[in-house]
């Protein structure tokens, strides 16, 4: 898959990108779910936690996608 995306042109900088995205949408979306929902912070809780997780698996793709551009650049 890291293969593919490289192929793709997709580059380690462009998966940094989304996971400091994904974390400032955490934020953001912990915040409105808290102010504008009634369910209270269990609920705004939930869904900080669903998108916060989407941030490690954004950088250890850039991890892999830097490791794969080093290996194409050796062949």
């Amino acid at each position: 898959m890291i293969k593919m995306l490289h192929e793709k042109g997709a580059t380690p900088e462009m998966a940094y990108t989304a996971g400091f995205a994904s974390i400032a949408l955490t934020l953001a979306t912990w915040t409105m779910s808290k102010k504008l929902e009634r369910a209270g912070i269990d609920r705004a809780d939930r869904w900080g936690l669903f998108t916060g997780e989407w941030a490690p698996t954004f950088f250890a793709i850039g991890l892999a996608l830097q490791a794969e551009e080093k290996k194409a650049k050796k062949a």
